[in-house]
Protein backbone atom coordinates (compact mmCIF):
# COMPACT_ATOMS: atom_id res chain seq x y z
CA UNK A 1 0.00 0.00 0.00
CA UNK A 2 3.17 2.13 0.69
CA UNK A 3 3.78 1.79 -2.80
CA UNK A 4 0.40 4.24 -3.84
CA UNK A 5 2.10 7.40 -1.50
CA UNK A 6 4.39 8.34 -4.67
CA UNK A 7 3.80 11.49 -6.37
CA UNK A 8 5.55 13.47 -9.14
CA UNK A 9 4.74 16.63 -8.05
CA UNK A 10 4.93 19.11 -5.33
CA UNK A 11 1.39 20.22 -5.55
CA UNK A 12 0.35 16.78 -4.05
CA UNK A 13 2.26 17.33 -1.47
CA UNK A 14 0.80 20.60 -0.91
CA UNK A 15 -2.88 19.23 -1.33
CA UNK A 16 -2.46 16.89 1.54
CA UNK A 17 -1.12 19.41 4.34
CA UNK A 18 -4.00 21.33 3.16
CA UNK A 19 -6.07 19.00 3.83
CA UNK A 20 -4.53 17.47 7.26
CA UNK A 21 -3.38 20.88 8.68
CA UNK A 22 -6.02 21.97 11.33
CA UNK A 23 -5.27 18.20 12.77
CA UNK A 24 -3.18 15.93 11.00
CA UNK A 25 -3.32 12.41 12.09
CA UNK A 26 0.07 11.26 13.02
CA UNK A 27 0.86 8.36 10.31
CA UNK A 28 0.12 10.37 7.75
CA UNK A 29 2.01 13.61 8.89
CA UNK A 30 4.81 10.96 9.13
CA UNK A 31 4.33 9.55 6.13
CA UNK A 32 3.57 13.01 4.27
CA UNK A 33 7.45 14.36 6.06
CA UNK A 34 8.97 11.17 4.58
CA UNK A 35 7.60 11.62 1.28
CA UNK A 36 8.81 15.21 1.26
CA UNK A 37 12.57 14.34 2.42
CA UNK A 38 12.82 11.36 0.11
CA UNK A 39 11.87 13.74 -3.26
CA UNK A 40 9.18 13.55 -5.38
CA UNK A 41 11.01 11.43 -8.03
CA UNK A 42 10.24 7.76 -8.05
CA UNK A 43 12.05 5.12 -9.73
CA UNK A 44 11.33 2.26 -11.59
CA UNK A 45 12.49 0.14 -8.55
CA UNK A 46 8.37 1.31 -7.07
CA UNK A 47 6.83 -0.55 -9.71
CA UNK A 48 9.25 -3.42 -9.61
CA UNK A 49 8.80 -3.53 -5.73
CA UNK A 50 7.86 -7.08 -4.88
CA UNK A 51 4.44 -6.69 -2.73
CA UNK A 52 5.55 -9.20 -0.02
CA UNK A 53 3.01 -7.86 2.93
CA UNK A 54 -0.02 -7.87 1.66
CA UNK A 55 -1.94 -6.85 4.54
CA UNK A 56 0.04 -4.44 7.03
CA UNK A 57 -0.09 -5.04 10.65
CA UNK A 58 -1.09 -1.10 10.58
CA UNK A 59 -4.23 0.82 12.06
CA UNK A 60 -5.76 3.53 10.02
CA UNK A 61 -7.74 6.40 12.09
CA UNK A 62 -11.09 7.26 11.01
CA UNK A 63 -9.81 10.62 9.96
CA UNK A 64 -7.16 9.86 7.61
CA UNK A 65 -9.30 6.51 5.61
CA UNK A 66 -12.13 9.52 5.12
CA UNK A 67 -9.52 11.36 3.60
CA UNK A 68 -8.25 8.88 2.16
CA UNK A 69 -11.82 7.88 0.56
CA UNK A 70 -11.92 11.98 -0.21
CA UNK A 71 -8.64 11.79 -2.51
CA UNK A 72 -10.35 8.91 -3.90
CA UNK A 73 -12.88 10.42 -6.60
CA UNK A 74 -10.95 9.50 -8.99
CA UNK A 75 -10.12 5.14 -9.43
CA UNK A 76 -8.11 4.53 -6.81
CA UNK A 77 -7.25 8.21 -6.55
CA UNK A 78 -4.16 7.34 -9.52
CA UNK A 79 -3.87 10.79 -10.95
CA UNK A 80 -0.50 10.12 -12.26
CA UNK A 81 0.61 7.41 -15.31
CA UNK A 82 3.18 6.28 -12.62
CA UNK A 83 0.60 5.97 -9.93
CA UNK A 84 -2.18 3.90 -12.35
CA UNK A 85 1.16 1.65 -13.11
CA UNK A 86 1.46 0.73 -9.57
CA UNK A 87 -1.92 0.19 -8.88
CA UNK A 88 -3.05 -2.00 -11.94
CA UNK A 89 0.33 -4.42 -11.09
CA UNK A 90 -0.86 -4.86 -7.41
CA UNK A 91 -4.01 -5.79 -8.78
CA UNK A 92 -2.73 -8.27 -10.73
CA UNK A 93 -0.79 -9.77 -8.17
CA UNK A 94 -3.32 -11.01 -5.43
CA UNK A 95 -1.86 -12.95 -2.68
CA UNK A 96 -2.35 -16.15 -3.94
CA UNK A 97 -0.42 -15.86 -7.38
CA UNK A 98 3.02 -15.90 -6.12
CA UNK A 99 1.87 -16.94 -2.54
CA UNK A 100 1.19 -20.99 -1.04
CA UNK A 101 -1.25 -20.20 2.26
CA UNK A 102 0.11 -22.79 5.34
CA UNK A 103 -2.31 -22.74 8.20
CA UNK A 104 -2.83 -24.63 11.58
CA UNK A 105 -6.56 -25.01 11.71
CA UNK A 106 -8.80 -25.59 15.08
CA UNK A 107 -10.82 -24.29 17.88
CA UNK A 108 -8.81 -22.13 20.14
CA UNK A 109 -10.64 -23.73 23.07
CA UNK A 110 -10.76 -27.42 22.49
CA UNK A 111 -7.63 -29.72 22.27
CA UNK A 112 -9.79 -32.26 20.40
CA UNK A 113 -10.93 -30.09 17.05
CA UNK A 114 -7.19 -29.37 15.72
CA UNK A 115 -3.99 -28.39 16.39
CA UNK A 116 -5.24 -24.51 17.29
CA UNK A 117 -6.18 -25.20 20.62
CA UNK A 118 -3.46 -27.43 21.35
CA UNK A 119 -0.99 -25.03 21.95
CA UNK A 120 0.10 -21.28 23.25
CA UNK A 121 0.03 -18.34 20.15
CA UNK A 122 3.77 -18.00 20.46
CA UNK A 123 4.23 -22.12 20.25
CA UNK A 124 2.07 -22.13 17.57
CA UNK A 125 4.14 -19.57 15.38
CA UNK A 126 6.85 -21.55 16.32
CA UNK A 127 5.61 -24.75 14.76
CA UNK A 128 4.27 -22.97 12.25
CA UNK A 129 7.37 -21.10 11.00
CA UNK A 130 9.24 -24.76 11.03
CA UNK A 131 6.29 -26.03 8.73
CA UNK A 132 6.02 -23.03 6.26
CA UNK A 133 9.83 -23.06 5.91
CA UNK A 134 9.32 -26.59 4.89
CA UNK A 135 6.82 -25.53 2.08
CA UNK A 136 9.46 -22.77 1.39
CA UNK A 137 11.81 -25.52 0.69
CA UNK A 138 9.84 -27.34 -2.81
CA UNK A 139 7.68 -25.10 -3.36
CA UNK A 140 9.88 -23.08 -6.08
CA UNK A 141 10.08 -19.31 -6.27
CA UNK A 142 6.39 -19.13 -4.57
CA UNK A 143 6.71 -17.23 -1.14
CA UNK A 144 4.55 -18.54 1.96
CA UNK A 145 2.22 -17.25 3.80
CA UNK A 146 1.28 -18.49 7.17
CA UNK A 147 -2.57 -18.37 8.62
CA UNK A 148 -4.80 -19.46 11.62
CA UNK A 149 -7.47 -21.23 10.64
CA UNK A 150 -10.27 -20.84 13.93
CA UNK A 151 -13.62 -22.52 13.62
CA UNK A 152 -15.94 -19.59 14.80
CA UNK A 153 -19.37 -21.08 14.87
CA UNK A 154 -19.06 -25.03 16.13
CA UNK A 155 -22.48 -26.92 15.24
CA UNK A 156 -23.89 -28.70 18.47
CA UNK A 157 -26.91 -31.46 18.58
CA UNK A 158 -29.89 -30.04 17.27
CA UNK A 159 -27.72 -27.79 14.73
CA UNK A 160 -27.58 -24.59 17.24
CA UNK A 161 -24.27 -22.84 16.58
CA UNK A 162 -21.94 -22.10 19.19
CA UNK A 163 -19.71 -18.85 18.70
CA UNK A 164 -16.21 -18.19 20.43
CA UNK A 165 -16.54 -14.78 22.05
CA UNK A 166 -15.27 -11.50 20.10
CA UNK A 167 -11.96 -11.51 22.87
CA UNK A 168 -10.78 -14.31 22.22
CA UNK A 169 -10.99 -13.94 18.01
CA UNK A 170 -9.62 -10.27 18.59
CA UNK A 171 -6.63 -11.79 20.37
CA UNK A 172 -5.80 -14.10 17.64
CA UNK A 173 -6.46 -11.78 14.71
CA UNK A 174 -4.18 -9.18 16.47
CA UNK A 175 -1.47 -11.49 17.18
CA UNK A 176 -1.64 -12.09 13.34
CA UNK A 177 -1.83 -8.81 12.26
CA UNK A 178 1.43 -7.82 13.86
CA UNK A 179 3.33 -10.78 12.34
CA UNK A 180 1.91 -10.44 8.64
CA UNK A 181 -0.12 -13.56 9.14
CA UNK A 182 -3.56 -14.27 7.84
CA UNK A 183 -6.77 -15.51 9.64
CA UNK A 184 -9.57 -17.41 8.19
CA UNK A 185 -13.15 -17.48 10.17
CA UNK A 186 -14.72 -20.37 9.57
CA UNK A 187 -18.78 -21.17 10.00
CA UNK A 188 -20.12 -24.79 10.38
CA UNK A 189 -23.54 -23.12 9.47
CA UNK A 190 -25.98 -26.23 11.51
CA UNK A 191 -29.66 -25.65 11.18
CA UNK A 192 -28.50 -22.32 9.88
CA UNK A 193 -29.00 -20.75 6.21
CA UNK A 194 -25.51 -20.32 4.55
CA UNK A 195 -26.47 -16.93 4.02
CA UNK A 196 -27.07 -16.20 7.51
CA UNK A 197 -24.01 -18.08 8.79
CA UNK A 198 -21.77 -16.50 6.57
CA UNK A 199 -23.54 -12.80 7.24
CA UNK A 200 -22.68 -13.28 11.53
CA UNK A 201 -18.92 -12.71 10.18
CA UNK A 202 -18.37 -9.97 7.97
CA UNK A 203 -17.82 -7.24 10.04
CA UNK A 204 -14.33 -9.18 11.20
CA UNK A 205 -13.42 -8.35 7.22
CA UNK A 206 -12.63 -4.81 8.48
CA UNK A 207 -9.67 -6.63 9.75
CA UNK A 208 -7.31 -6.66 6.57
CA UNK A 209 -5.80 -10.02 7.25
CA UNK A 210 -9.39 -11.92 7.88
CA UNK A 211 -10.93 -14.31 4.89
CA UNK A 212 -14.08 -16.35 5.86
CA UNK A 213 -15.10 -19.97 5.37
CA UNK A 214 -17.95 -22.34 5.42
CA UNK A 215 -18.27 -25.90 6.07
CA UNK A 216 -20.95 -27.87 4.15
CA UNK A 217 -20.09 -30.91 6.39
CA UNK A 218 -21.68 -29.28 9.43
CA UNK A 219 -25.09 -28.14 7.69
CA UNK A 220 -27.59 -30.56 9.41
CA UNK A 221 -29.55 -31.26 12.90
CA UNK A 222 -27.77 -34.23 13.87
CA UNK A 223 -23.68 -33.39 13.90
CA UNK A 224 -21.42 -36.81 13.32
CA UNK A 225 -24.38 -38.72 12.00
CA UNK A 226 -25.20 -37.15 8.70
CA UNK A 227 -23.14 -35.21 6.16
CA UNK A 228 -24.76 -31.71 5.34
CA UNK A 229 -24.48 -29.79 1.82
CA UNK A 230 -25.13 -26.58 0.19
CA UNK A 231 -26.15 -25.86 -2.98
CA UNK A 232 -24.63 -23.90 -6.12
CA UNK A 233 -27.22 -21.12 -5.82
CA UNK A 234 -26.06 -20.67 -2.25
CA UNK A 235 -22.49 -20.41 -2.72
CA UNK A 236 -23.12 -17.76 -5.79
CA UNK A 237 -25.15 -15.68 -3.01
CA UNK A 238 -22.24 -15.57 -0.33
CA UNK A 239 -19.88 -14.87 -2.71
CA UNK A 240 -21.97 -12.07 -3.94
CA UNK A 241 -22.98 -10.92 -0.45
CA UNK A 242 -19.11 -11.17 0.82
CA UNK A 243 -18.44 -9.10 -2.54
CA UNK A 244 -21.02 -6.33 -1.95
CA UNK A 245 -20.33 -5.78 1.93
CA UNK A 246 -16.46 -5.29 0.68
CA UNK A 247 -17.52 -2.39 -1.54
CA UNK A 248 -19.77 -0.93 0.35
CA UNK A 249 -17.32 -0.41 3.14
CA UNK A 250 -14.61 -0.06 1.11
CA UNK A 251 -12.78 -2.31 2.66
CA UNK A 252 -8.81 -3.34 1.18
CA UNK A 253 -7.59 -6.03 -0.92
CA UNK A 254 -9.60 -9.21 -1.85
CA UNK A 255 -10.79 -11.45 0.21
CA UNK A 256 -10.79 -15.68 0.40
CA UNK A 257 -14.27 -17.59 1.01
CA UNK A 258 -13.48 -21.32 1.99
CA UNK A 259 -15.88 -24.16 0.89
CA UNK A 260 -15.01 -27.56 2.15
CA UNK A 261 -15.83 -30.73 0.44
CA UNK A 262 -14.81 -34.56 0.66
CA UNK A 263 -18.09 -36.05 -0.70
CA UNK A 264 -20.00 -36.16 -3.77
CA UNK A 265 -23.33 -34.18 -1.59
CA UNK A 266 -21.37 -31.74 -0.19
CA UNK A 267 -22.14 -29.17 -2.76
CA UNK A 268 -25.15 -29.82 -4.79
CA UNK A 269 -25.46 -28.37 -8.39
CA UNK A 270 -21.54 -28.13 -8.51
CA UNK A 271 -21.22 -27.15 -11.78
CA UNK A 272 -23.39 -24.18 -11.95
CA UNK A 273 -20.91 -22.73 -8.97
CA UNK A 274 -19.47 -19.49 -10.47
CA UNK A 275 -16.62 -17.12 -9.44
CA UNK A 276 -15.10 -14.02 -10.28
CA UNK A 277 -17.04 -12.49 -8.25
CA UNK A 278 -15.66 -8.72 -7.01
CA UNK A 279 -12.93 -9.08 -4.73
CA UNK A 280 -13.83 -12.65 -3.69
CA UNK A 281 -11.95 -15.22 -4.27
CA UNK A 282 -13.71 -18.74 -4.21
CA UNK A 283 -11.37 -21.56 -2.50
CA UNK A 284 -12.48 -25.22 -2.74
CA UNK A 285 -10.98 -27.32 -0.14
CA UNK A 286 -10.38 -30.69 -0.10
CA UNK A 287 -11.20 -32.13 3.44
CA UNK A 288 -11.37 -35.79 4.82
CA UNK A 289 -8.43 -37.77 6.57
CA UNK A 290 -7.17 -41.26 5.46
CA UNK A 291 -4.66 -42.69 3.96
CA UNK A 292 -2.78 -41.43 0.76
CA UNK A 293 -4.70 -43.11 -2.01
CA UNK A 294 -7.53 -41.60 -0.51
CA UNK A 295 -7.00 -38.55 0.19
CA UNK A 296 -5.36 -37.95 -4.01
CA UNK A 297 -8.72 -39.78 -4.68
CA UNK A 298 -10.75 -37.00 -3.09
CA UNK A 299 -8.62 -34.65 -4.22
CA UNK A 300 -8.92 -35.84 -7.72
CA UNK A 301 -12.88 -35.47 -7.77
CA UNK A 302 -12.26 -32.10 -6.59
CA UNK A 303 -9.88 -31.09 -9.45
CA UNK A 304 -12.64 -32.27 -11.95
CA UNK A 305 -14.93 -28.47 -10.50
CA UNK A 306 -12.51 -27.06 -12.69
CA UNK A 307 -15.34 -23.91 -12.41
CA UNK A 308 -13.38 -23.45 -8.93
CA UNK A 309 -10.14 -23.46 -10.07
CA UNK A 310 -8.51 -22.52 -7.04
CA UNK A 311 -8.15 -25.32 -4.78
CA UNK A 312 -7.35 -26.13 -0.99
CA UNK A 313 -6.14 -28.96 0.81
CA UNK A 314 -6.30 -30.32 4.01
CA UNK A 315 -4.01 -32.89 6.26
CA UNK A 316 -4.92 -34.30 9.54
CA UNK A 317 -2.16 -34.57 12.89
CA UNK A 318 -2.60 -37.55 14.67
CA UNK A 319 -3.04 -36.84 18.38
CA UNK A 320 -4.37 -39.93 19.49
CA UNK A 321 -7.48 -38.71 20.43
CA UNK A 322 -9.83 -41.71 20.75
CA UNK A 323 -12.36 -41.83 18.21
CA UNK A 324 -10.96 -38.99 15.87
CA UNK A 325 -9.89 -39.89 12.19
CA UNK A 326 -6.46 -38.74 10.98
CA UNK A 327 -4.05 -39.44 7.77
CA UNK A 328 -1.74 -42.25 7.70
CA UNK A 329 0.68 -41.34 7.24
CA UNK A 330 0.28 -37.62 6.70
CA UNK A 331 1.86 -36.66 2.88
CA UNK A 332 4.88 -34.81 3.20
CA UNK A 333 5.02 -31.00 1.80
CA UNK A 334 6.68 -32.50 -1.60
CA UNK A 335 4.08 -34.84 -2.04
CA UNK A 336 0.95 -32.03 -1.10
CA UNK A 337 2.92 -29.74 -3.61
CA UNK A 338 3.28 -32.09 -6.31
CA UNK A 339 -0.83 -32.82 -6.40
CA UNK A 340 -2.67 -31.62 -9.60
CA UNK A 341 -3.59 -28.83 -9.79
CA UNK A 342 -1.42 -27.90 -6.74
CA UNK A 343 -3.42 -26.42 -4.00
CA UNK A 344 -2.99 -22.47 -2.54
CA UNK A 345 -4.54 -23.19 0.74
CA UNK A 346 -2.60 -26.10 2.84
CA UNK A 347 -4.51 -26.52 6.47
CA UNK A 348 -3.61 -28.85 9.12
CA UNK A 349 -6.10 -30.04 11.80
Amino acid sequence: MADLYYADSQYRMIRLFKALLAKPPLPVLCLSLFLLSAGTDPSQAAIDRKYSDPFPALYYTAQYREWLFREGAKPYWAATELENRIWLQSRIRPLILNNDIIAFYGHPLSQNMGILGRYELDDLNTRLNALAAEYNEVNGQRGVCKAFYIIYGTVQPGGNIGYISDAVLQTYIRFALERNMLIFIDHQIGRHDPIDSLKTMLPYLHYPNVHLALDPEWRTDKPMKYIGSVNAEEINQTQEIMSEYLKKHRLPGERMLVIHQFHYNMIEDRNNVRTGYQNVILVHCADGFGSPPLKRSTYAYNALAKNMPVKGFKLFYNFNIPGAGYDDPLLSPQEVNDLIPRPYLIMYQ
